[in-house]
């Protein structure tokens, strides 16, 4: 809990060159996350990423490893791949002159060499970004001078979870009408738990009852699910998953929720002050083999996508912008429940100083 309430600008949410501000101090310097390491299962795969604005294709080399790469030809500039699900990646191939790339983005052939005399193969590579699998998640920046290392300490916790060998479950993008740090807000309290979620998830949750820190820039917080508080053993992990939901608010736009049997990674990708694309991933051991585990799951994705975070967190936050950009309001309030919100913000400005 923080000692005291704390008051934020509505501007924060509404001011257009604060937006700039924040791509260029923000989403241009520091590791974004692009999704998890089940994104990518297989080698020579790849997939292709444009939620921050720069066209990306995520893949994944004969080795294993990953690489990040502009989406874009070395020849002519042409889009090379279009799918928006994972495809075959041994050869990249530009649909319009049929350049060839490996899945490390080297440039493997190209028609009528000849016509090109003095070409170094080795030089017309697609541009590589720095990028990081830990942890089960997958990372780049924009910057080469971006610091990675506050993504990797991130990396034991999340292997504890086994989230490195979970199966992608499902996948949806949410066009939100909000300002991404209102997304991001959300996941930061657990005081509007009870109210906002009355219809959907609250019945699991007690009140208030929240503990978190810090690791680096990110957050990490654990909630209690009222069904197993009174008597629980702290070294039991079995026991401390079902007692517990834990959240990662991953600095600087994206949240990883581990309920005790699945996992859903949230990315808020910021397209202008009052619009965000939220990708919701949700991860679970292993593909369904039978009709009663594929309405397991379906169950609880519907549960949490359509209904907790599509129906409540993300209405809750446009229906915030809507009331801050109207100007009625020249601040917000924090109380002490809200600490997590204030210590994000905090970051955030230091970010942009």
């Amino acid at each position: 809990m923080g000692e005291g309430m704390v008051t934020l600008p509505a501007a924060t949410y509404t001011d257009p060159a604060r937006f700039e501000r924040e791509q260029e101090r923000l989403f241009a310097r520091y590791p974004l996350l692009l999704g998890p390491s089940g994104l990518l299962p297989n080698p020579n795969q790849a997939v292709i990423h444009d939620g921050y604005g720069v066209p990306l294709i995520v893949s994944r080399d004969g080795d294993g490893q990953i690489h990040v790469l502009a989406n874009v030809c070395r020849h002519r500039g042409t889009r090379l791949l279009e799918a928006a699900g994972p495809v075959p990646a041994t050869r990249i191939v530009c649909p319009y002159h049929a350049w060839a790339y490996r899945a490390d983005g080297r440039l493997a052939s190209l028609p009528r060499a000849d016509c090109f005399p003095g070409l170094d193969k080795d030089a017309h590579g697609l541009t590589q970004f720095p990028s990081l699998e830990a942890g089960g998640l997958i990372w780049f920046a924009r910057s080469p001078e971006a610091d990675f290392a506050d993504a990797a300490a991130l990396a034991p916790d999340l292997d504890t979870f086994g989230l490195a060998g979970l199966h992608l479950y499902r996948r949806r993008t949410h066009d939100v009408a909000a300002n991404w740090k209102l997304v991001i807000d959300a996941f930061l309290e657990s005081y509007h738990v009870q109210r906002l979620h009355a219809g959907t998830i609250a019945s699991f949750f007690a009140d208030g009852i929240t503990v978190a820190d810090q690791i680096g820039l990110h957050q990490r917080a654990a909630v209690g699910r009222s069904d197993y508080l009174a008597e629980i053993d702290r070294s039991d992990w079995p026991a401390l998953r079902r007692a517990v939901t834990f959240t990662y608010q991953l600095f600087p736009s994206s949240v990883v929720i581990v309920s005790p049997d699945y996992i859903n990674l949230l990315i808020a990708m910021p397209q202008g002050v009052g619009r965000t694309l939220v990708e919701d991933l949700m991860l679970i051991p292993e593909e369904p083999q039978t009709n009663e585990a594929e309405a397991h799951w379906q169950k609880s994705w519907e549960l949490l996508d359509e209904g907790t975070f599509g129906g409540e967190d993300f209405r809750a936050a446009a229906l915030g912008q809507s009331g801050l950009a109207s100007g009625q309001i020249d601040e917000i309030v924090l109380g002490t429940l809200e600490e997590g919100i204030a210590s994000f913000h905090r970051k955030v400005e230091d970010a942009l100083r």
